[in-house]
């Protein structure tokens, strides 16, 4: 039987208000040992849970929140995940006292995939900047899982190849990766294995010691195997007497059907508190910025509506193919890549109501309800394209089908552009343009706002034809080059009447001249914590795929050839018909942008 204590409020000095991650939440469930029901309650009365962590673990989550203390909310009653030594009530996991009343407790990760591109690439590199930047507590581990056989020394060769130190301070960086690596440590073993996953438990709680136990799984796998690894962990390794908590990578699903099927699989083995579905986009500082940029500036709030805004576009680009992930992308195409959850993330963050706090059930209560507002996509509202080969003086770039991954026949989009409409009081008649595409002309991903043109307009004849040019223009570059401007109209200094748009810049380089984090690094750190603003929930989910499976469908169904487009051009030109259809023109193809 689980140990449930009695309710402490946010206030008690037992418990940091991080402690308890929903405002909702009354009482914590907290499995540490199991007494016999007659002595419990004289065993609970003496206890005083306190959690030791290191004076210099102050850093603030998302949320703006201390994660000293840990969260206990997670591995409740009914999930397997919470389920603690139901088989021996007799046995009792003591936890490691260092000093009267307080508790030691330790962190364990699992980077589950962690020979992949992803581990090696960004989820590694992110938990050694953590851990260089003291974000971690004392006692962590971190353990590699993969199938293929490698030891603890060539897992530490492996990713040491990729950690890097901040630029602004260097000068304890080989001291700092090697006390990093010495902490990791590598487990082979099958993805549906339960007996490799019980080797796992052995070596992680060998790690810890006796230490209250805290874990965090990371899925950098292929979505086809999500539900064997949590069947498995929640089966053998999860935690007995702390919080285990799994983050999710795209994609989740191809389509509502697929997708909602995933979702009720991981909840036999997890409740959704447990399920952290990452967009690392989201964790993207301007990304971030966006709503500070809104909530917390009084000049844009009341400009944030139909009266005030023509339109709104969501632009990514890349200037390179597939190279070498073909075979992945030919199934998934690049409206599930990147607009369903990326694009589609940034939208819903841009056009939501005030919430009622910054807590994370707020948030993302204002996000469902923007994307249960939104009209259904049309297929006379998207464009698809596919990139082909192209030559540029000597060099030959090859084209979509080209990759031998790829069938020569494939429909599959790598370019798309689609105009989605919100039917709400705010936003009923604005055009939301999406647009995104690989092997494009340029490498960006940003936000542009366009706002309306100034009702009789004493100067629109210093414009010429070119009315555009008298409008104002939010842009938000999320990368590369992360910068905030507005466009402006002002005189042209001299004894004429000539005008000129110019920008008001906030280039992120110049003003802050410290190395910006890595989206991973921040979204880490929130799931450590039990901060989820920044990650989708289940509801949030279906009602994004919702917007898109119908079009989907309906290309798949009927085959539609996407246009194709010169390898390193400005995409396919159906998508400029696109923009005008609703009187748009895309604002990354002016001469000054480009």
């Amino acid at each position: 039987m689980a140990a449930h204590f009695s309710t402490y409020s946010s206030s008690s000095p037992t418990f940091s208000p991080s402690s308890f991650n929903h405002g909702t939440q009354q009482s914590a469930k907290f499995s540490v040992l199991q007494p016999s029901t007659s002595s419990f309650p004289t065993w609970a009365s003496r206890i005083r849970l306190k959690i030791q962590t290191r004076r210099r673990f102050r850093i603030k989550s998302s949320n703006g929140h201390s994660p000293n203390a840990i969260s206990l909310q997670d591995g409740i009653a009914g999930s397997p995940l919470g389920k603690v030594n139901v088989e021996h009530p007799e046995k009792e996991d003591f936890f490691h006292f260092s000093e009267p009343g307080k508790i030691e407790f330790t962190l364990s990760i699992t980077v589950v995939g962690a020979s992949g591109d992803l581990a090696k690439k960004k989820i590694f590199p992110a938990l050694f900047a953590l851990y260089y930047e003291d974000c971690l507590p004392e006692n962590f581990t971190i353990f590699g899982y993969a199938r293929t056989k490698l030891t603890d020394e060539e897992l530490r060769n492996m990713i040491s190849k990729t950690l890097t130190c901040r630029i602004d301070k260097r000068e304890n960086c080989e001291d700092k990766m090697d006390k990093f690596l010495k902490r990791c440590y590598y487990q082979s073993g099958q993805y549906d294995s339960e007996e490799h996953f019980a080797e796992l438990d052995c070596k992680l709680k060998q790690k810890e010691d006796g230490k209250l136990s805290n874990r965090l799984f990371y899925l950098s796998i292929p979505p086809n195997i999500f539900v064997h690894v949590v069947r498995c962990a929640s089966l053998k390794a999860s935690s007995a007497n702390g919080w285990t908590r799994v983050i999710v990578e795209k994609p989740f699903g191809r389509d509502s059907e697929s997708s909602g099927e995933l979702t009720r699989s991981l909840k036999q083995y997890l409740t959704e508190d447990q399920i952290f579905r990452i967009d690392h986009y989201l964790g993207k500082e301007l990304v971030e910025n966006l709503s500070v940029l809104r909530f917390s500036n009084l000049v844009f709030e009341p400009l944030w509506s139909r009266n005030y805004i023509r339109n709104v576009q969501f632009i990514f680009s890349e200037d390179f193919g597939t190279e070498g992930r073909g075979g992945y992308f030919d199934n998934y195409g690049i409206i599930r890549d990147i607009m369903q959850n990326h694009l589609l993330q940034i939208l819903a963050l841009f056009a939501m109501e005030t919430p009622v706090s910054l807590a994370a059930e707020d948030i993302r209560n204002e996000k469902v309800k923007v994307l249960r507002s939104m009209r259904p996509l049309q297929l006379e509202d998207v464009v698809v394209g596919q990139y082909k080969g192209h030559s540029k003086g000597a060099k030959s770039y090859p084209g979509y089908t080209d990759d031998p991954t790829v069938s020569n026949d494939s429909l599959t989009p790598t370019f798309a552009a689609a105009a989605l409409f919100i039917n709400n009081a705010r936003w009923d008649g604005v055009p939301f343009l999406m647009k995104a595409g690989k092997a494009l002309n340029t490498k960006r991903a940003e936000i542009r706002v366009q706002f309306r043109h100034v009702p009789g307009n004493l100067y629109k004849h210093n414009f010429g034809t070119d009315l555009d040019k008298a409008t104002n223009e939010l842009v938000l570059h999320v990368q590369p080059d992360e910068a905030i401007y507005l466009k402006i109209n002002n005189k042209v200094p001299g004894l004429g009447m000539k005008l000129d748009r110019s920008d008001l810049n906030l280039l992120y380089r110049a003003r802050y001249p410290r190395e910006i984090p890595d989206a991973y690094e921040r979204l880490l750190l929130d799931a450590i914590e039990g901060e989820r603003r920044l990650f989708i929930r289940s509801d949030e989910l279906d009602a994004a795929w919702a917007l898109f499976t119908p079009v989907l469908k309906e290309l798949e169904e009927k085959k539609i050839v996407p246009e194709l487009y010169p390898y390193g051009s400005r995409g396919p030109v159906g998508a400029h018909y696109l923009a005008a259809k609703h009187n748009v023109r895309w604002g990354d193809l002016s001469s000054e942008d480009s």
